[in-house]
């Protein structure tokens, strides 16, 4: 009874760890993001331009480049995993604060310049994140350990996202824009400090010798497995007009009139529970239906929810509209992340799961920090209502590979 008591006490132990380590990931990602533009639509920076910026995270889409580094060298005698951990989270408290200090009418360069950089370590730290929690958890605690991460990222999110944007000019706290860069760079101090006491995790595999066999071997083991380059186009397409349309919403809400508080509230503070709900329903469907079956039924569900803010555009600035709109798209989104973080674990070889899945995650994330950045001119061009169709008319291709997937069933699994 005792050892079975410890053995659960070690458990939560190490998902308060994960929870941590995931608000770490998840906070830099909107202060570049989704926060960043609603920052540039407030302070008058046209729409093409707002578009543009989406190519600030493109860091995150080539993160696999610089990824067998993190595998290969340890910088300090912290060991290899924490000693990177702690250079990127310094680096990111800097940075941040320095975004703060910049204003985007009288500084917009140098304050891109700052949100790449920005991005860069974020990216950076998602892929050591992703590397600790594969070493660091048993085996039987890696689904646990994926939700907490999650919850833990999402967290984030709402503090830098929902709650950030609603203080600013709220009638008590007042907050301008730049002040609250400087208080996101201080809670960046929490994945600091929790860096700081975590132990760097054991590894029965060994390190790479020299980076030669940390760069070819995970990329040659990837790509000798049948229909490697389909699996890779599937990555890209199954989120790619869900994420074309994510990236302007913030410039929607303010071009339909919606206030601070209204975004802060129900656009994102409620958008975050649905999203959980999401992920929910989603990993109970999961064990319901085969991996395969559920990113196609998924798949179709997120590109309807994206197609359904066209009703924005009709009704206008109603808060009940927007909460429909609002909780479909994230419940339908946070569904269809459960399924495809599914499917890219089933495609990691656990011999190099830093590498491989920073390759995954990079392809995954290039519809939103590289194609995104024409979604200003699409906007501009098509107007909202025909761009939010169009984005649900991109996610077909992605929803047609899930169907071929799920009946030839392919051959991705790996020990």
């Amino acid at each position: 009874m005792i050892i079975k008591q410890a053995s659960q006490l070690q458990t939560w132990q190490r998902m308060l760890i994960t929870i941590l380590m995931g608000f770490s990931s998840g906070l830099p990602l909107l202060l570049t993001g989704g926060t960043f533009k609603m920052w540039l639509a407030r302070e008058g920076i046209d729409v093409k331009t707002i578009g543009f910026m989406s190519w600030v995270g493109l860091a995150y889409s080539l993160k696999f480049i610089w990824a067998p580094l993190l595998d290969r060298y340890e910088l300090t005698k912290t060991g290899r995993r924490k000693s990177w951990l702690i250079l990127t989270q310094v680096a990111l408290i800097v940075l941040i604060a320095a975004m703060g200090a910049f204003h985007p009418t009288q500084s917009l360069f140098p304050l891109a310049l700052t949100a790449v950089l920005v991005a860069f370590f974020s990216a950076t730290q998602d892929s050591v994140i992703d590397a600790y929690r594969r070493e660091f958890l048993p085996d039987e605690e890696m689904g646990l350990g994926a939700s907490m991460t999650t919850y833990g990222y999402r967290i984030a999110m709402l503090i830098s996202g929902g709650v950030g944007i609603g203080l600013v000019g709220d009638a008590d706290f007042n907050l301008t824009w730049n002040q609250l860069y400087f208080i996101m760079a201080g809670l960046m101090g929490i994945g600091f400090l929790t860096s700081l006491f975590i132990p760097e995790p054991e590894v029965s595999e060994p390190i790479p010798k020299n980076l030669q066999e940390a760069v070819i071997e995970p990329f040659k083991e990837f790509f000798k497995r049948p229909q490697a380059l389909l699996l890779l186009t599937f990555v890209i397409a199954f989120k790619l007009g869900d994420s074309l349309s994510g990236q302007m919403l913030n410039k929607f809400y303010v071009d339909m009139q919606f206030t601070n508080q209204d975004v802060g509230f129900i656009a994102k503070t409620v958008g975050l529970l649905s999203s959980l709900i999401g992920l929910f329903l989603g990993g109970l469907l999961i064990k319901k239906l085969n991996v395969y079956r559920a990113l196609v039924l998924f798949g179709v569900l997120q590109a309807l929810s994206t197609a359904y803010f066209m009703s924005l555009t009709w009704t206008g600035p109603q808060n009940w509209a927007l909460a429909l709109a609002v909780v479909f798209e994230d419940i339908t989104s946070g569904m269809g992340t459960s399924a495809f973080l599914a499917f890219m674990a089933l495609l990691t070889n656990k011999r190099f799961s830093a590498t491989q899945y920073a390759l995954l995650a990079s392809f995954a994330s290039v519809g939103r920090n590289f194609f995104s950045g024409f979604s200003g001119i699409m906007v501009d061009q098509l107007g909202w209502a025909l761009f939010f169709l169009t984005c649900a008319i991109i996610a077909l291709p992605g929803i047609f590979m899930a169907i071929y997937l799920q009946k030839k069933w392919v051959a991705v699994h790996t020990d």
